[in-house]
């Protein structure tokens, strides 16, 4: 192993750099001023979409800002500031807004990149960590990201500037959430895949017609409940009455529980064992809130129910199948 050359504890380093950019994150809120209202105020009256540009590791902090504004209703594309002047500014329409991201704000691809946008009639709005730059003097409008230093040591490597950048990308995108009234029920439609898609659009409904019902009525034997609940292998069964309004469920720790305390069965009924005033999920309820019920009472099904009548049942392993777990 090579020496290390530390004059500081390696959880001290990492803990004061987390603190540096911390304070940095707190410090820009100094920084939200009438620019960066504006700045949203314009993206949310844009009839076309928001580009956003950079160089180096801005270039990666613009990418990471466009794909959370894109899942979050706010139609955004990457252009690369070198690539821009090669070809890639046919991308820009007049009703564009080109966003620029530059540290210094004096970067020299920016600087050819910015006249030429302005020549699109697109407006512009920098994101940078200095205020008296090229950048800020010559887009409509500025968000500042004004850092003190890196924490880096030298000074030198993109650390905090980057941290702050992103930061002041999720405030923009939060803001244009908020005024765009956007819901989790948006959020699903451009996040349809995975576990996070399926917690906000999967119902109950989507689920639980594939499965068997098991319906016993309160009044019949235990043999033969027994026997339901074996061949339709969800490990219980609805308890209803005459009217077929649900009172109950029988399910196999009922069944355990029955066989410590009674030795002959034969003239047991459902109503004798069963569990009374069942966990329900109504039709129609999103498949989260199922698993959350059944994660809060510890329980393996939930009986699915349309005006105290059982329509269905829902077990963990379906949850678990679709995914949402």
């Amino acid at each position: 192993m090579p020496k290390l050359k530390l004059q500081k504890n390696i959880q001290t380093i990492a803990k004061e750099t987390l603190i540096n950019e911390a304070e940095a994150i707190r410090n820009v809120v100094e920084h939200i001023d009438n620019d960066f209202e504006q700045a949203v105020l314009e993206i949310l009256n844009m009839k076309g979409r928001l580009v956003v540009t950079g160089i180096g590791k801005s270039a990666i902090i613009a990418n990471k800002i466009v794909a959370t504004l894109n899942s979050t209703g706010t139609p955004s594309l990457f252009m690369h500031a070198a690539d821009a002047i090669h070809g890639d500014l046919g991308m820009i329409q007049e009703d564009d807004i080109v966003m620029c991201i530059s540290k210094s704000g004096n970067t020299e691809e920016i600087k050819v990149l910015i006249p030429l946008i302005k020549r699109t009639g697109a407006k512009t709005i920098g994101l940078v960590s200095n205020a008296d730059c090229y950048v800020a003097k010559h887009v409509d409008f500025v968000l500042k990201a004004i850092i003190d230093k890196e924490a880096d040591p030298n000074n030198l490597a993109p650390t905090t500037s980057t941290t702050v950048h992103m930061a002041m990308g999720d405030a923009l995108a939060v803001s244009l959430l908020q005024a765009k009234g956007f819901t989790s029920q948006d959020f699903a439609k451009y996040h349809p895949g995975g576990s996070l898609g399926k917690q906000l659009y999967l119902k109950v409904d989507d689920i639980y017609p594939k499965n068997e019902l098991p319906i016993i009525q309160e009044t019949d034997l235990i043999k033969s409940s027994i026997l339901t609940i074996s061949k339709k292998r969800l490990g219980a069964a609805a308890v209803v009455d005459k009217d077929n309004n649900l009172v109950g469920i029988f399910t196999d720790g009922d069944l355990r529980r029955m066989l410590e305390k009674h030795d002959n069965f034969a003239s047991l009924t459902v109503r004798e064992v069963m569990t009374r005033n069942p966990k329900t999920i109504t039709k129609g309820e999103y498949a989260i809130r199922a698993l959350n019920e059944m994660r809060e009472h510890d329980i393996n099904q939930l009986i699915v129910v349309e005006e105290q009548k059982v329509v269905g049942f829902l077990h963990i392993s379906d949850l678990l199948n679709e995914g949402i777990i």
